[in-house]
Formats: structure tokens, sequence, C-alpha cells
């Protein structure tokens, strides 16, 4: 089994969400593999749509080993696992690194909009899969602060350590595939193209958190 793209996974994700649609919960893609997805899913539900951006925090040598993840409203996810083999100033570059790349996104892709307010609704964190859990476990933090009373983890495929990981954060986690082999998320699509700046942008244009019901 695999998906054609994020749009097909986005469509057969939005099946299992079905008691969201038309209701006041919101849609939040993971920037940047999520935004398609979470598309797909907010069309499909007929909910608003906002990118959270979600920082990965990975070892200096193996930058694809995250040792925790960064958010916005100030959060800070370490796994102690990985980050405890670190040295606080190695700790302290990548995070001053990524916080700056952080706000840079953050800029970009609310477009002057004020920031995101999820106060008393649901909101669906999604992204595009499950490896470490690193990134996704900030994004259901990063909710929560925001002031979402409901919290749901939705992505179409996991490894099985991280979906069990985070249904002990999240209020729900929503993951059709859990292969029992897992390696990297791009395994499990035939098409998984690079997403950029621009594309992000793009596809955020005409959907936002203040769309008319």
């Amino acid at each position: 089994m695999s998906y054609a793209d994020r749009q097909a996974a986005g469509a057969i994700l939005a099946e299992r969400l079905t008691p969201f649609a038309d209701s006041s919960a919101i849609v939040l893609g993971l920037v940047r593999g999520g935004v398609p997805v979470a598309v797909a899913v907010a069309d499909a539900l007929d909910l608003p749509l906002d990118a959270l951006v979600v920082r990965k925090l990975g070892v200096p040598w193996a930058p694809e080993v995250a040792f925790g993840a960064l958010g916005p409203a100030g959060v800070q996810v370490l796994n102690q696992q990985v980050s405890s083999r670190l040295s606080n100033a190695e700790i302290e570059s990548v995070v001053r690194q990524e916080s700056a790349e952080l706000v840079r996104r953050e800029q970009t892709f609310r477009a002057g909009r004020p920031p995101l307010d999820l106060t008393d609704r649901a909101a669906l964190v999604i992204d595009d899969g499950l490896a470490t859990g690193a990134t996704a476990r900030a994004a259901v933090e990063v909710a929560r602060r925001l002031g979402a009373d409901r919290v749901v983890l939705a992505v179409p495929v996991g490894s099985p350590q991280a979906v069990q990981h985070l249904r002990s954060v999240a209020d729900e986690v929503v993951c059709p595939w859990v292969p029992r082999q897992f390696d990297a998320v791009s395994r499990f699509y035939r098409s998984f193209p690079q997403v950029d700046d621009d594309e992000v942008v793009a596809l955020l244009s005409d959907r936002h958190i203040d769309k008319p019901r």
C-alpha cells in the first residue's frame, strides 16, 4: 500500500474525520509538508484552514535525527533520550538557528494576519506522516497554549512507536495506516516532492481562519 500523493492521502484522512465536518473546528497544516494534506481535509469537511509552524531541532552531525522541536508561543520540546547526548552549547546553537527560521516562516505564512487564536475550538493538527513524533508533540502543545479545548492529531501514516506516544499527548490520534516496518514517511507515497514556501503561501492564500461560515 502507498498513497498517490499528499492530496490523495488528505482525502482518505478526511474520511476518518467526518465527525468534525462543518463544525467550529479548524484544520492546522504543519508547515510545510502537512499543508497540502490539510487543504484536502479542510475542503472535504468544509472547515477553515491555517498553517502551524513548528521547527524540528536536529542533531548537529545528523540533522535528520530530531532531539526536539520548537513552536510559536515559546514552545520547546526536547527528546531527553537524544538531547542528553548533546552539550548545552550544541543545543543552544541549534535552538538559536531554528528560532530565527521559525520567526521567518511565521512572518511568511501568516502574511500580515494576526496570531492564531484557538480559544474554545477543536484543532485538527495535520501532517503528512509521523516518524519520531517530536514535531507533532510540539504542535499539540502549541495548539493547547493557543487555547484549543481539544487537539486531534491526524496523519495518513505513522510509526507504531510515535503513534503510541502521541496518544498520551493529544486528545485523539487519527492515523489510518500504522505499518509495522517504518523507516521514512516518503516511502509510503508514490509522489512525495519537497513543498516550498511559495506553494504553501499559494495554498493558504484563499483559505484562512476567518473563512465565512
